[in-house]
């Protein structure tokens, strides 16, 4: 759930005849698919409207494997309308990479149900119809596949809906085949881009993992009695070959951690469980990398590469991707 309810940090070559193509056209009428359509419609008199689209992109060529996060965050506060990007590269030769467009832009337009154009991302499409993300400040661009959802739930007004897709991910003259892990969050009365929350996350751990070259899991373990209505304290999905799998019995125990700069610990290892339609599963994962976005001393948000191995149905299966730490 990614940058849901944290403080986010602070003209290169330009791209090919395919990438300018793509930006002909912007398509920015939502479509009636989109899980936050209806959703917003109902609540026009709330005075606080908060919504995300998050993409997670994992995915590898010859050159190794490269983990692409687009957080997009736009909000309403009475008559004031806001915008956000959090963006994270990491390339498994170089390290974290630094992007442009990190942080506030503007929303003029007073978009909630698209997401807003800023100066460094240009979007076109929709999720679940094939879409294109764009920034010719990066050399970068992500063309997604249609969407295939996998969980929707809503509590009390709020909507999460998640999915998975096929994706290609072209950075600085590199072609990348890989996978996208997107999800639709939508809160009324509630904008953390104007409001603090210090109830809203206790000992967050969501991850976005590509599992061989075909394969999706994503789960998260979370304490917060605020978010467990809409979220649940466990809860995940398995995706192969578009077909969702089941979780049942999920259980996440954290094997080490190490010390931060402040009063907390951040995990680095973790054993996870549960029972899918063919038995028991088993997913070991190990911290690669990890990059901090905010600290407050008694807790810290932090996004981390980590790898493993799950065992089931008699296979193993390696993993890799991201992890989202709000401690």
């Amino acid at each position: 759930m990614a940058s849901h309810g944290c403080v986010h940090v602070t003209t290169i070559l330009r791209l090919g005849l395919c990438l300018g193509l793509s930006l002909v056209v912007l398509m920015r009428t939502a479509h009636s698919d989109s899980p936050t359509v209806h959703s917003l419609d109902e609540f026009p008199g709330s005075k606080l409207v908060y919504v995300s689209d998050y993409f997670s992109f994992i995915g590898h060529d010859h050159e190794g494997q490269v983990a692409f996060a687009l957080d997009n965050s736009r909000g309403r506060d009475g008559d004031a309308y806001q915008a956000e990007h959090l963006v994270l590269l990491h390339d498994e030769q170089r390290g974290w990479v630094d992007l442009e467009g990190n942080g506030r832009y503007d929303n003029s337009g007073k978009e909630l149900k698209t997401i807003p154009q800023s100066p460094s991302f240009r979007f076109a499409g929709m999720p679940y119809t094939g879409m294109t993300i764009v920034s010719e400040r990066n050399r970068l661009s992500l063309k997604i596949n249609p969407i295939v959802r996998q969980t929707r739930k809503r509590h009390d007004g709020a909507v999460v809906s998640m999915g998975t897709v096929q994706a290609v991910l072209t950075w600085q003259g590199r072609t990348i085949s890989g996978r996208v892990i997107y999800e639709s969050f939508m809160m009324p009365n509630f904008n953390r881009l104007t409001h603090t929350y210090w109830d809203m996350w206790n000992e967050y751990q969501g991850f976005y993992l590509r599992m061989d070259t075909d394969g999706d899991v994503y789960l998260h373990s979370q304490k917060s009695e605020r978010l467990a209505p809409l979220m649940g304290f466990l809860d995940g999905f398995m995706g192969l070959n578009n077909a969702t799998d089941s979780m049942k019995d999920l259980k996440v125990e954290v094997l080490d951690r190490e010390l931060a700069w402040g009063f907390y610990r951040w995990p680095t290892a973790w054993r996870v469980t549960w029972e899918g339609s063919q038995g028991s599963a088993v997913l070991t994962l190990t911290q690669v990398s990890r990059t901090s976005i905010s600290n407050w001393a008694v807790g810290g948000f932090a996004m981390a590469i980590v790898r493993g191995e799950m065992s089931y149905a008699g296979k193993k299966h390696p993993v890799y991707g991201l992890a989202e730490l709000i401690m």
